[in-house]
Parts: C-alpha cells; sequence; structure tokens
C-alpha cells in the first residue's frame, strides 16, 4: 500500500509558509485522535479558559519535560467531525518565521503525532466523507491559484458545482441502467422497455458530458497559464515591449544590439489568464560566446512556449534576418508584432500582410510609448480561443484527469448507441453503461482506485 495511504494514526505539519524572518503568524496543524491529548500536553493556558470546540485558547507552548516555554500561542480546538478532517483537529497559532514553528512541530512529532504526507489532511477530508475529489482537487486549484479568475473556479469547484452536475449525470445513468437490468432480469414481469426513450437520454447524457469537455482547455490555462516568448532579431524593441507590457523595467533596454544576453521572465495575467512572459535574446550569429549561449536559450525558449510574439522592427520593415528567424518558428503559434510604429508618420506604416502567411495575427505597437498593449493582449486572447473570462463562465473549468474520465464516459455512451443499432442484447447496453458510470464515478470519488488517490494528493503541499 502506497504511503499516501497510510493514514492511520495522528498527523501533524507546518500549515502556512515558513519564510525566514518574515511572516507575523505561522500554524502547526495536528488531526487525529491523539490531537487533543498533544495539546493537553504542551500548551498552557492562564486563567480559567474553557477547553471546548471551536474555541480559541491563549498560552504558552512548553516542553512537557523541561518546563521550558518555545513560544506565546493561540490554540484554535475542533473536535471532531465539525473540522477539516472530520477528525479532532487542534492548530497552534506561533509567531512567525522559521525557529518558533519548527520547535512547536517537534514538540508534536515527540508527544504522539507522525509527520503528515502531502496533501493528506485533505486525504483524510475525503476518506471520511466531508469532501468529494473534485473539491479535493480545488483546493489544491485554490492553494496554486495564479489570477482572480484562477481562484474563483477553483472556489466554485470547492462549492461542488461540477460535483453537483456530475452527481446528477451519473445517477441518470443508474436509473437508465436501473430499467435496462429490470428487463433483463424480470423479462416478463414488466412491459417492454421504451428504446427510443432511452437512446434519447443517451444522446442528452452524451449533449452534457460535450458540454463540459469544452471547459477543459479554460480550465487548464487558468491552472497552468500561458508560456509566451517574445523572439526576434536584436534591437527590434523585445525588452521594451516587456518593460511597457508589465509596466516595470524589468529588462535592461539601449540602443546597442545584444544587450538581453539571457531569458529575461515576467508574471502577467492577460484576460484572466495567467501569462508567463520571456524576453529572449536578439537571435543572430555572433562570435560572442555569452552572446551566442544567450541565442540558444533563445531558441529553446521559444520550443518550449505555448505562443511566440515574433516582433520586428516597423521602420526598417521585413528583413532577410527576420525571414531567417520566422522559418525556424512559423510551424509555431504566431503573433507577429510590428514595434517602433511611432517611429514613421502614420501614412507610411509598412503593410506586413504580404510578407507573412495570413494565419498569422498581426499587431502594431510602440512599445517605448506604451501604445498597442491592449490590442497584442486582444490577440492573445483571440488565438488561444479564449476571450475574456467573465464571473458567468467560471462555475465549471474541469482538469486533464476529470476530462479523460469524461472522455472514456462519453466512449461508452456512444457504444451504447452502436449497440442499440446492431440490435444487440440488452446485456450489451448494460456493459458499457456501466462503464460510463465508473468513469463518472472517477471524477467525485465514488469509485477510484489507490493509485489515483496516491497521484493526485501527492501533488499537493504537506500541511495540506
Amino acid at each position: 500500500m502506497s504511503e499516501i495511504f497510510a493514514t492511520t494514526g495522528t498527523i501533524t505539519a507546518i500549515a502556512t509558509a515558513v519564510v525566514p524572518q518574515q511572516g507575523s503568524v505561522g500554524i502547526v496543524r495536528v488531526s487525529g485522535s491523539e490531537a487533543m491529548k498533544i495539546a493537553e500536553t504542551i500548551f498552557h493556558t492562564p486563567g480559567n479558559q474553557v477547553w471546548e470546540t471551536h474555541r480559541i485558547l491563549y498560552g504558552y507552548i512548553r516542553h512537557p519535560q523541561t518546563k521550558q516555554t518555545v513560544d506565546e500561542a493561540l490554540l484554535l480546538i475542533m473536535k471532531a467531525p465539525r473540522s477539516y478532517t472530520r477528525e479532532d483537529v487542534v492548530e497552534f497559532h506561533c509567531h512567525g518565521g522559521i525557529m518558533a514553528v519548527q520547535q512547536v512541530l517537534q514538540l508534536c512529532l515527540e508527544n504522539g503525532a507522525r509527520l503528515a504526507q502531502p496533501g493528506e489532511f485533505t486525504l483524510r477530508a475525503f476518506l471520511n466523507g466531508r469532501l468529494d475529489l473534485t473539491q479535493a482537487e480545488s483546493i489544491k486549484d485554490l492553494v496554486g491559484a495564479k489570477s482572480p479568475q484562477a481562484a474563483q473556479a477553483a472556489l466554485a469547484g470547492i462549492q461542488g458545482k461540477l460535483a453537483v452536475s456530475i452527481g446528477k449525470l451519473r445517477a441518470q445513468c443508474l436509473d437508465v441502467l436501473a430499467e435496462i437490468e429490470a428487463r433483463i432480469d424480470f423479462e416478463d414481469d414488466l412491459p417492454p422497455l421504451d428504446c427510443d426513450g432511452i437512446l434519447v437520454q443517451i444522446e442528452n447524457f452524451i449533449a452534457e458530458i460535450a458540454k463540459l469537455l469544452a471547459t477543459a482547455n479554460k480550465g487548464e490555462m487558468l491552472r497552468s497559464g500561458l508560456r509566451v516568448a517574445i523572439v526576434g532579431r536584436p534591437n527590434v524593441g523585445k525588452s521594451s515591449l516587456l518593460n511597457a507590457w508589465s509596466r516595470t523595467d524589468k529588462a535592461i533596454v539601449t540602443n546597442l544590439p545584444g544587450t538581453t544576453r539571457d531569458v529575461v521572465e515576467s508574471q502577467l495575467v492577460v484576460g484572466g489568464i495567467p501569462v508567463q512572459v520571456l524576453d529572449t535574446a536578439g537571435i543572430r550569429d555572433t562570435e560572442d560566446q555569452v552572446e551566442k549561449i544567450g541565442v540558444e536559450r533563445s531558441e529553446g525558449a521559444a520550443k518550449a512556449a505555448d505562443l511566440i510574439l515574433f516582433t520586428i522592427d516597423a521602420s526598417v520593415g521585413w528583413t532577410d534576418a527576420d525571414g531567417e528567424i520566422y522559418d525556424r518558428i512559423k510551424h509555431r503559434p504566431v503573433i507577429l508584432v510590428a514595434n517602433k510604429i511611432d517611429l514613421l508618420p502614420e501614412n507610411e506604416i509598412i503593410n506586413l500582410e504580404s510578407q507573412i502567411q495570413e494565419s498569422h495575427s498581426r499587431v502594431m505597437t510602440a512599445a517605448a510609448q506604451n501604445q498597442g498593449i491592449d490590442a497584442l493582449e486582444a490577440a492573445i486572447l483571440e488565438k488561444i480561443g479564449l476571450g475574456k473570462l467573465q464571473a458567468a463562465d467560471l462555475d465549471i473549468a474541469i482538469n486533464q484527469r476529470q476530462a479523460a474520465a469524461l472522455v472514456r464516459a462519453k466512449k461508452s455512451l456512444e457504444q451504447v448507441q452502436i449497440t442499440a443499432q446492431q440490435h444487440l442484447a440488452f446485456d450489451f447496453w448494460s456493459i458499457d453503461l456501466r462503464g460510463a458510470i465508473q468513469a463518472l464515478g472517477e471524477i467525485t470519488g465514488d469509485e477510484v482506485t489507490e493509485s489515483v488517490l496516491d497521484r493526485i494528493f501527492s501533488k499537493f503541499c504537506i500541511g495540506k
């Protein structure tokens, strides 16, 4: 059995990020049957404070043998089942930093707890019926959210909006299965099965799954974000574009070609989508060993990017060097950025449509003047097939695991349709319908394997 399933005993972990000499509060969480005993052993309260559930006590954390005070702290008590894990849970709210929380954690370990595995608190919440699997995954997404929209989508998942949709669909499939299996077992005692009506329901199930699958791209973008590389020859304004877009001076800007020697990163949010922008060194042949390394990294960044902003100098126009770079990237998703249009009279802005494939978007910018950034962001959202995300769009955004299960469910239901067209016995209908029900159950955790849970919860942080 995997370590993640060693869910017996009392567990503890630091539940907050710990930064040396920073942070005002650090929390050590304990969950399990020994949680209260551990708290009573190491936490001392002055006065006549009442130790009861959902109260916060003030006191001192002390070593039970040496009586040395470790920290002045608060103790939060949450007795089962009214806790995150549905077990007895206590939290020590200590002073922030490293030393205090680590000493408190060590005292918990010395007095009966073991260190929690990644995600084990949430795993216990799932196994104890407080959360379904979609809610558990949404908790992880909320912790790692990189934009307000990503956080909102995760919160909708925690509130069970995906679980309700999947649960309803699975229940309807079970009702249909019951109708079919009743005809298999008691054919002589029941009226004939309304096959046409059953097939209409199956068609509706497939349509509902298709709607859910349509949110997969949005969900992946919200969680993982988009990796965008600014690529072009030297001195076309790539660094200026990054600075204007990020509203910072991250990249050094000079009139000298080859100023950027390494990949410079910036984290942005575009239309609700987290975007990692990579300003790359100008691509050209060079004998400078440092610049040569920068060029190699630029080419590597372009290969790894989801989208390339191929930047040229509009005041110079399309050059042979631009063409050589374009030939290396033209098979990738590309937006052409014609920069420095402020250096030309309006009637002389070069028309590039005949010099690059029409399938690629084109944006005119003057990065040094902060012009064209809105148009660039609109072009990016159009290129990836997502407009600006509104609140109504964020109720359901499935992840890759959920999408894979939905694809299996859809294929099983489509097989039911094929079975019906071939006039096969109801036994064959039930086999494929059971496959759809199982796949839907894997999404919510009604039917889930140990390996799936291991894979999901091992990606959580320790303490959650």
